[in-house]
């Protein structure tokens, strides 16, 4: 499994987006095996006789996963730097901004985020990189209004990702002025009715209450003119945590509507809808 992982990570770390695109290939294969289980029903084995017979796979159920040996084993691995598939996206996506958009290299971002929310979904401590000002500023100048449909609707569902049960990464993207970037994106009459209708779906993400960090151990072991401005963070001159105050503390969605209705009109129906249809599940008391 290193040997696979070490050439895929050659790969990313090029320049060439030949290159990049096997690197992501040969990742997403590897979640593919971990992930997947291929059916093997005996009138499945007679059906794929046929020509235009198409091989299916299924995801695995949790249970197994966390039995499975190969799926341990990659856990184990990406809990440390060497091995860990997200630093090694984030630094890819770092390197794909900053030769600008246009088609290919706009496909090459939307295939590298979805692959790193795969990652963090799969390895849940991995989220903790955007914690870090510098990764969390990645992910909101992939926001700019310049940037084309695709790759927005990609960062948002990325973003929902990284800030799924992290209460500490939600300050993070406060503190950075997330929500500035994400309503000036919505407000801006540029932007798709697609990115509009994935961005309302995040402010009822965001606007959801948080619980307690140490309640939510993971289960296997271990256009109105206001903009924000690029990469804060190097403004701030640290690529360590952000440290505000009560970073590790939650918010209610009360808190979170005042804070959201410095840049978005109406946010209490926001919040009436969301206690209404409870679309995540959540509990409103």
């Amino acid at each position: 499994m290193e040997n696979l992982l070490s050439l895929s990570f050659d790969y990313l770390a090029s320049f060439d987006g030949v290159k990049i695109r096997k690197g992501l290939r040969q990742l997403e294969g590897l979640l593919a095996q971990l992930c997947l289980s291929r059916t093997t029903t005996a009138a499945e084995r007679r059906k794929s006789i046929a020509p235009d017979a198409v091989s299916k796979s299924n995801p695995k159920d949790l249970a197994s996963l966390s039995e499975d040996p190969a799926f341990l084993e990659f856990f184990k691995l990406q809990e440390g730097f060497e091995w860990n598939v997200a630093i090694r996206l984030i630094s890819c996506l770092e390197r794909l901004l900053g030769k600008g958009s246009n088609g290919q290299n706009d496909l090459l971002l939307v295939s590298t985020l979805d692959l790193l929310r795969g990652i963090l979904l799969i390895h849940p401590p991995s989220r903790a990189l955007f914690a870090r000002e510098i990764y969390m500023n990645l992910l909101l100048d992939l926001l700019d209004p310049s940037s084309c449909p695709a790759v927005q609707s990609s960062a948002v569902l990325t973003l929902v990702t990284a800030l799924l049960e992290q209460p500490n990464i939600t300050r993070c993207f406060e503190n950075l002025d997330g929500l500035l970037t994400v309503t000036s994106l919505f407000k801006n009459r540029a932007t798709s009715r697609e990115v509009k209708l994935k961005l309302v779906e995040f402010l009822y993400f965001y606007l959801m209450p948080e619980t307690p960090p140490h309640a939510m151990r993971d289960t296997v072991d271990g256009g109105d003119g206001l903009q924000r401005s690029p990469s804060k963070a190097s403004k701030l001159g640290s690529r360590g945590q952000s440290k505000s105050e009560g970073e590790e503390g939650t918010r209610t969605t009360d808190e979170k509507q005042r804070l959201l209705g410095r840049y978005l009109n109406n946010v209490e129906d926001l919040v009436e809808d969301l206690k209404e249809t409870a679309p995540f599940g959540a509990s409103f008391g």
